[in-house]
């Protein structure tokens, strides 16, 4: 009897154990659990990189538009974009102050002003930017110093090719001469251009320039020759300015020779060099796409890229280079 009375008692217990075990363990996990889920970290955001371009129907947003699809497929971190711009002299402001991460200038806006691109690196000079004069066949406009007297759109307000006329037209004596200056970008110069609001504009980009083509191939432009005046512009400022031809077939007319000047994608001095080792190597890997997306990319070399007066290499881009030589 004893013996089976105490068998039924720790029968009876058993069970009581089991819960209790497994209360507490029920209990350590709960505990636990927050602890664990606390402890995990959020996915990193994305390296935003924003690449200061121009207008969009010119050269520096073509090629920006297709560096950024490279790059957001390539580097799995990185999220890229585009910024329309007045182009260099904008772009050059908004990478300096952090609004944008990347951005194309040409090389004579950073030595328009004392301590201009301060703070700034170049990744590689991508290829030259013509300045171009254009006007109507009818207008009596053949020479630059023909433009006394007439209506000009130079460029707009923050672009390269503001500077690069004013300079052009204060070398030539004819600045103050005109019987208007207007700040127009590219479409509105165009569009006034077609709308006889002015007698000629300048734009400064690298060939063709589409909104210059399509306004070629509609209407009877004529591209004023401006070869005569690179070096009195070389004299009065730096050298970097350089003599360059366009072709007839860029866009159907007779061939000049004008002006040209270098233009460089450039960073912030701060940005990581790993970042734009990458930057830097997809840009000359990817050179066949970029050129696709447009003719001027197709001048992107390593033997030029490194030739990027006044700015020094961004650490990141000099390294590239120095185990990519040619």
């Amino acid at each position: 009897m004893g013996g089976a009375r105490w068998h039924r008692r720790v029968g009876r217990g058993l069970p009581g154990r089991r819960f209790g075990t497994l209360a507490v363990a029920l209990a350590v996990v709960t505990v636990a659990l927050p602890a664990t889920v606390g402890c995990t970290s959020a996915p990193a955001e994305p390296t935003r990189l924003r690449i200061a371009t121009g207008s969009a129907t010119a050269v520096y947003y073509a090629v920006g538009q297709s560096l950024a699809g490279i790059l957001n497929r390539e580097l799995p971190d990185v999220t890229a974009s585009v910024v329309v711009t007045a182009a260099s002299e904008e772009n050059v402001s908004l990478v300096s102050t952090g609004q944008a991460e990347l951005g194309f200038t040409q090389a004579d806006i950073l030595t328009a002003e004392p301590g201009q691109g301060a703070g700034l690196s170049a990744v590689a000079r991508v290829y030259d930017d013509l300045l171009h004069l254009v006007t109507l066949t009818q207008e009596p406009i053949r020479q630059l110093t023909d433009l006394t007297g007439k209506r000009v759109a130079i460029g707009a307000p923050g672009s390269g090719t503001a500077v690069t006329a004013e300079r052009l037209l204060r070398v030539a004596k004819v600045g103050d001469k005109l019987a208007e200056t207007l700040r127009l970008g590219i479409d509105d110069s165009v569009a006034a251009l077609r709308a006889g609001q002015i007698d000629a504009f300048f734009f400064s980009g690298g060939l063709p320039v589409k909104a210059v083509a399509d306004f070629a191939a509609q209407t009877r432009a004529r591209f004023v020759d401006l070869g005569q005046w690179v070096e009195p512009l070389r004299q009065s400022y730096r050298e970097v300015y350089v003599q360059r031809d366009i072709p007839a077939s860029a866009y159907g007319s007779a061939p000049v020779t004008t002006v040209a000047v270098p233009n460089y994608l450039v960073v912030a001095t701060g940005m990581p060099e790993q970042l734009v080792y990458d930057v830097t190597r997809l840009l000359m890997q990817r050179r066949d796409e970029l050129s696709s997306a447009h003719p001027a990319a197709a001048r992107l070399n390593v033997q030029s890229a490194i030739t990027t007066t006044p700015l020094a290499l961004h650490p990141g881009a000099a390294r590239y280079y120095q185990t990519h030589k040619p």
